[in-house]
């Protein structure tokens, strides 16, 4: 995926799945690829469903890399309460995960993306 292959970037879905998943992130949240899908009007199941999906959570979390920023779309989940497949093999695509196992990598970058995105309480 690249900029001249975006499906997404600067549409109203992808600022509404961003903001969806930024909000997550600041309160140790996740989002599910169902609540995604609806939000974008898709199907709840499928593979048409899966593949929309999947690629708006590529193009965010390659912009937010590119912005040095931890791929957001760790936590955007299956029914199973994990990410999918295909959070693993686009990991692996963008050089990311390499040697760590796959439930490390994802545990870490969940950290990482709420470390990034938390709430800083303001002391009175």
């Amino acid at each position: 995926m690249n900029p001249e292959t975006s499906r997404y970037r600067g549409k109203k879905e992808y600022a509404l799945i961003y903001t969806e998943l930024t909000t997550a992130a600041k309160y140790r949240g996740t989002v599910t690829y169902q609540e995604i899908a609806q939000i974008m009007g898709l199907p709840l199941s499928g593979n048409h469903m899966s593949r929309e999906v999947g690629w708006i959570l590529g193009e965010i979390s390659e912009t937010e890399l590119g912005n040095g920023r931890p791929m957001l779309s760790a936590i955007a989940i299956g029914v199973s309460g994990e990410p999918g497949p295909g959070f693993y093999n686009w990991a692996r695509e963008l050089g990311k995960l390499t040697s760590e196992d796959e439930q490390s990598f994802w545990d870490n970058v969940c950290k990482a993306v709420y470390d990034t995105w938390k709430v800083k309480l303001q002391k009175g």
